[in-house]
């Protein structure tokens, strides 16, 4: 068993690793096979799915390691969580993508969403909820999210001036932290 754990973890890795290099177009199972030196049907015996059941499984990863970073960061209320969120996606913008922009079945807000998901939710709620005020903690953390995440999608797509990144963030901060009673 252990050995099929680590021929898994390293297919992933190797699919982080690639999307990271080239982007996710550039990720076969016919070039992981020969990156890792497995036959496509081991590929497949790992990850029925092919390709999009490898995303899934790095963007669990990415939710994992994005909820410890946020973890961290909550200490620093709104604004460390905004510049950790920030942060993680400059980071690892094809792993981002995976998570949050290509098409997936990983749903968000659902009975069946995976824990590794609802905990990023739980890290952005718990910096949102004590300054929401009136408004529904959910629904405003969610707002928030969405905002970070068309900032990230903005500024990686060249949409908006790179001088004013710094003063958008603090700005969303400053208008979520403000309470809407």
């Amino acid at each position: 068993m252990r050995d099929r754990t680590e021929r898994a973890q390293r297919i992933v890795t190797a699919a982080r690793e690639l999307a990271e290099a080239e982007g996710w177009e550039a990720v076969t199972t016919r070039r992981l096979a020969a990156l890792i030196e497995y036959s496509q049907p081991v590929l497949y015996s790992h990850f029925p799915g092919g390709k999009d059941a490898i995303m899934a499984a790095a963007a669990l990863e990415g939710f994992a390691e994005l909820a410890e970073a946020l973890a961290a960061a909550r200490d620093g209320g709104l604004a460390g969580i905004a510049s950790a969120y920030v942060a993680y996606a400059e980071a690892k913008p094809a792993l981002y993508d995976a998570m949050f922009t290509l098409a997936s079945e990983l749903r968000f807000a659902q009975d069946d969403t995976p824990e590794v998901m609802k905990a990023n939710f739980a890290e952005l709620l718990a910096v949102v909820e004590p300054v929401a005020g009136e408004q529904p903690a959910g629904v405003l953390t969610e707002v928030f999210w969405s905002t970070l995440h068309g900032l990230v999608t903005l500024d990686r797509g060249h949409r908006l001036s790179p001088e004013h990144r710094d003063e958008r963030l603090a700005l969303v901060v400053a208008r979520f932290g403000a309470r809407g009673d």
